[in-house]
This record gives structure tokens, sequence and C-alpha cells, in this order.
């Protein structure tokens, strides 16, 4: 039986933890200074050429390790390392100090990562924070205030977040940060708005926008909202939708709310195609002028479509489709029932027979592989980690120079990795996140056509729960 690999660990000796504390400008006595904490290497990487754009939008202000590797694996192309900068607008008030470097800095090609924390609007003009920026090759927003982040709407830091987008990097965020990565932010300057409260008056003294400020490729139209279902924040999504539209904050007269839950992430190609991992997202599409949207007065707005996406499904935000919604309306500020489930008005074609394999017993070496070889991707890879010694092998077939990627959605009631193997056995990439119900995703491009093997294996724990792996090619 094949020996375990062992997980990539952050020993102290081996990463280089450099901090600086320095006052940007002439704070006034309220005001903390900025600081600046770097983790890994202290030189940035320098190349000429890099794969992206990539994006992730959280609906929380962790960092979920399947996308964000999945970003990094795209940017740099498969080979190479790339350095990453997080840029918050408060330090964490407990904890470690760099929780979201913490987690970046264990995946396969990363350099370095630095954490600026950023007090004041001005801060965004900071010489050494834009090059710090410009040098990297993806750009997190921290959770916190997104009033912050819109702050420096006009400033270096704006033009040079989209400068690392522009040369094939990334950027992201969770929570506030998610919110400002959309084309129209609702900014919270004001204060927070619930769903009632947005509902009963669009125009509700708390809802604020920012426009203008990040409008990248393929997502255009966009207001993004995070926490989406826990905090039961459809309405007043829709509300955003309908004064975004009303407002002619953007254009052709549509609007779309993009909606991410809490313990997931949409990952955003560059191609447009949004993935989800973890458990729900909601794009909301407005595509008419709300019948009522007055200051004072509840909203009223017919057939908003809805599109709910699961664990590994897919939005082309590219060619948005004209399928697959289902449809909710508001009136005089009530809403329809059951927002956040719909049977779809219109399908978009009977998906190829075939596209699911539920594993069978014993498959836990590869002459025991069970045959997955006639799926037509996408396809899904279901099954369990029935003992904390279970392995499930799927043999499967890749043509020279097809590229696999696969994204499984891991339950919580154990922590499995992922391997893909070649014909002798060889692992050729793999994916060892930690924690139950972490998910776990892998990319590969090969040089051989030939039999292959995807191996998830239980590391720890193990349980009936179902784990689906959605396999893809290109």
């Amino acid at each position: 039986m094949r020996t375990r690999s062992l997980r990539p660990s952050l020993a102290p000796a081996a990463l280089a933890l450099l901090t600086l504390t320095a006052t940007l400008a002439s704070a006034g006595p309220a005001e903390a200074a900025a600081t600046r904490i770097r983790l890994g290497s202290a030189s940035d990487v320098s190349r000429t050429s890099w794969q992206g754009p990539a994006f992730t939008m959280n609906g929380d202000g962790k960092i979920l390790a399947a996308p964000m590797a999945r970003a990094i694996d795209a940017i740099r192309g498969g080979t190479g390392s790339l350095d990453v900068v997080v840029l918050s607008g408060s330090a964490p008030t407990s904890g470690s100090k760099t929780p979201e470097c913490d987690t970046v800095m264990p995946l396969t090609g990363v350099n370095s990562c630095t954490t600026w924390t950023l007090t004041a609007a001005r801060d965004g003009d900071s010489s050494q924070v834009n090059t710090d920026i410009r040098n990297a090759e993806f750009v997190f927003f921290a959770g916190g205030d997104q009033c912050r982040y819109a702050a420096w709407r006009g400033t270096a830091l704006e033009a040079s977040v989209e400068s690392v987008v522009a040369k094939g990097g990334g950027s992201g965020g969770g929570s506030a940060g998610h919110h400002i990565n959309s084309p129209v932010v609702y900014d919270a300057c004001n204060g927070s708005v619930t769903t009632p409260e947005a509902l009963a008056d669009p125009y509700d003294s708390h809802i604020s926008f920012t426009t203008g400020m990040f409008e990248w490729a393929d997502y255009g139209g966009v207001i993004n909202d995070s926490h989406f279902v826990t905090r039961d924040r459809m309405g007043r999504t829709m509300a955003f939708v309908a004064r975004a539209i009303k407002d002619g904050r953007t254009t052709g007269g549509k609007a779309w709310g993009v909606g991410v839950d809490e313990g997931s992430s949409l990952y955003l190609d560059s191609s447009g195609l949004a993935t989800l991992y973890g458990k729900a997202a909601y794009i909301v599409l407005g595509d008419h002028q709300p019948e009522q949207a007055t200051p004072g007065k509840p909203l009223t707005f017919s057939n908003y479509k809805i599109w709910h996406l699961t664990t590994g499904q897919t939005y082309d935000f590219k060619n948005r489709p004209t399928c697959g919604y289902y449809l909710r309306s508001v009136t005089n500020g009530v809403t329809d029932t059951n927002l956040y489930n719909g049977t779809p008005q219109t399908d978009c074609g009977t998906p190829p027979s075939g596209t699911t394999f539920t594993e069978t017993e014993a498959n836990d070496t590869r002459a025991t592989a069970n045959d997955a070889t006639a799926l037509t991707p996408p396809a899904t890879l279901t099954g369990s980690m029935q003992s904390t010694t279970d392995r499930d092998y799927f043999r499967i077939s890749l043509a020279s120079n097809q590229k696999l990627s696969v994204q499984c959605a891991v339950p919580a009631a154990y922590d499995a990795d992922l391997y893909l193997l070649d014909s002798t056995g060889s692992t050729l990439v793999r994916s060892v996140h930690d924690g139950a119900g972490t998910d776990e995703a892998l990319t590969f491009t090969t040089t051989a056509s030939g039999t292959y093997y995807l191996d998830v294996e239980a590391y720890n724990g193990s349980g009936t729960s179902t784990y689906n792996c959605v396999v893809s090619t290109a």
C-alpha cells in the first residue's frame, strides 16, 4: 500500500517573518499607524509573464484553501511561484496578526505573503504600499469594513491593484473584500442595512454605493453581497439590484446581484467562468425597471431571475445564460416565499447520460479501481470515507496535452485528500489541505495520453457522508 505523503507545514526556522511598523502620514492622535508584515521570502519573484487573471469571491472573511490554490496555480501556469498581498482596514483583535497569509503560505507556488493594515484613506497613496502591490501577483482584500476600502477609490492603490490584474495576476476578497471587488459596491458608509429595511424602502438612508473603482473583465453590472443565506440577505440584494437599475449605475437596464454564503467561494477564471466552492451562491438578475422604487415607499419588482449554485456548479459571466433560473418577485416590500430554492423556468438542456459515477467497494487499490473511463466531463464522482484507512480509486482516460481539473467538496464528517496518479502509480499532483470538511482541488496538464487514477483517501475521521468530486477537462 502506498505510504501517504506528509502534509506541508510552516517550519518557523524555514519561514522568514519580516515586520515593519511605520506611520505613512502624519496621523491624528486617534489613528493607529499602518503596519506591514511579510511572511516567506524577502525578495519578490521576477517573471515576464503570468497566465491569469483569476479571482476569488468569498462569502465570509476567511480564505478557502482550494479556490485560492486554484487561482495561484492558474496565474503561475502551474510552474514557479508568486507573491501575494493582503490588504486590511484593521488588525485582528485576537489570534494571529496574519490569518489570511497563514492560509496562503502553505499553498504550492507561494513565494511570499505580505499583510498591510491601512487605517486611513491617504494610506492608499503610500509608495511602499503600492510598490508591494505592484510587485505582487494576487491581491486579497480581507474582511472588515468595505467603506474603508471604498475610500481608496482614486488613490494610487486603485491603479496598483488594477495593474496586478492587467499583467495576468488576480484579485479577491472575503466579506467586505468580496463587496469591493464588484463594479457597484454596497459600501455601508452610512451603516449596515437589513433585508426588511431595504425592502421597506430601497432608498433607506443606510444604503449607499460606490461605483467606478474595480470593474473586472466579464464582471460588469454586478453588485456583490456576502454572508448571504446565513444572514438572509436575498431581499436586500433585490433592493440593491433595483436601485442600480433605477439610478443608472449599470448599463443596458440590467443588474446582477452576486450573493455568496459563508464558507463558500466563487472562483472566476480568465474566460469569465465562475465555479462554486462550498455551500451556496446566488446570481440575482433584474432585467427591467422596477415597478416601484421610490424614496419612502416599499419596493415592487417582478420576476427577478435567480440562479442557485451548489458545489461544483458554474455560471458563465462572459456569456451570461438565459436558462436555468427560477423567478421571484417583491410586491409592496413583501417577497415571494422560498427565496433560496426554486424550480427553473427553463432548463439548459439535458446533461449527457453517465455524468455521475458513484463508487463501489472494494476500490482501495489501482488494481481494483472503479472504471470511470466512460464518463463525459464535466462529470461527478461520489463516494464516502467509510473507514479511517479508506481509499477510493477511480480509473480515467486522458488525451495528450489535456488539462484536467478536479474539485472535491468534502463533508464535515472527515478530512479527505486527493491525488492524481499515472499508470504506474506515481503521484503527479496532490491536494492535501488540513481540516475536516476542507475541500480539495487539483489541476494537471498531461504530456501523454493513457490511463490515469484519481485517489480520494481518508486522512482523519470517517463516515457515510458523501463527497462530490467534479472532474472537468479542457
